[in-house]
């Protein structure tokens, strides 16, 4: 084998089964015990520390044209609004991936497939509001909302932020936070790592302009004040390869 290719994608084994975009895409992430990042972790996995902390992530995209291998994007059911709250993994062999804790979107046929592989996606509404583009001193503003309704309680979710086009983002914490390329997960008792490959982020620092959260709570973690790093991409497109179960 040879050596680790990242922060670089390595080369995703065929077949791939998933081709999709992800565009305007917000990262918040705070800094958080690894005591309490450990317990989310399927087994064999570990929280994939930085500056000795584990990470917690509040990140909202936009699903474009997704569609199964290579073929076209599925029309209707293959783009939609996707919010997420995720952790960051090492599997045994040291491959780095994120645990998600929820991911909202607002296709019901995509949520229960998803759910049905052991992804935790809740059905809800959501949106995203965006002004302009990345052309000015301080870029338009960029921003999604959630409203949803799960075991009698309420999660409500806003956020926007305005990208600075002159700050791109490449500091070795911006880089572990979005250099991932997979998934760990549990699923009928084993845990799986699902790959997908894609190019770099082209991130940008942002300054956060609204932040309404009880998603990071609902998913089980507390943090306090605003988030440590914010940080802005117009997107990337991305494939996923099949599954593998970890040793």
């Amino acid at each position: 084998m040879g050596l680790d290719p990242w922060p670089h994608a390595p080369e995703l084994p065929a077949p791939v089964i998933m081709d999709q975009q992800w565009t305007d895409a917000v990262f918040l992430h705070w800094r958080i015990p690894d005591a309490v990042a450990t317990p989310f972790m399927p087994p064999g996995v570990v929280p994939d520390d930085f500056d000795g902390s584990a990470w917690v992530g509040l990140i909202g995209f936009r699903m474009q044209g997704a569609g199964l291998g290579r073929g076209p994007g599925i029309p209707y059911f293959g783009s939609f609004t996707e919010i997420n709250v995720r952790l960051y993994s090492r599997g045994p062999d040291g491959t780095r991936g994120v645990v998600f804790l929820s991911l909202d979107a607002t296709r019901l046929a995509v949520v229960l497939a998803a759910r049905a592989a052991g992804i935790p996606y809740v059905w809800s509404r959501a949106g995203f509001r965006g002004e302009g583009a990345l052309d000015g001193p301080v870029g338009p503003s960029a921003g999604y909302w959630v409203r949803r309704f799960r075991g009698g309680a309420r999660s409500d979710f806003a956020v926007a932020v305005a990208p600075v086009p002159d700050a791109e983002a490449t500091d070795p914490l911006s880089v572990h936070l979005t250099a991932r390329f997979g998934l760990h997960t549990r699923f009928r008792g084993r845990t799986l790592y699902v790959p997908n490959t894609h190019s770099p982020w082209p991130l940008y620092r942002a300054q956060l302009t609204r932040c309404e959260d009880q998603l990071v709570a609902a998913a089980g973690i507390d943090v306090a004040g605003p988030p440590e790093s914010v940080l802005f991409s117009p997107g990337v497109r991305t494939q996923f390869g099949r599954p593998r179960a970890l040793g």
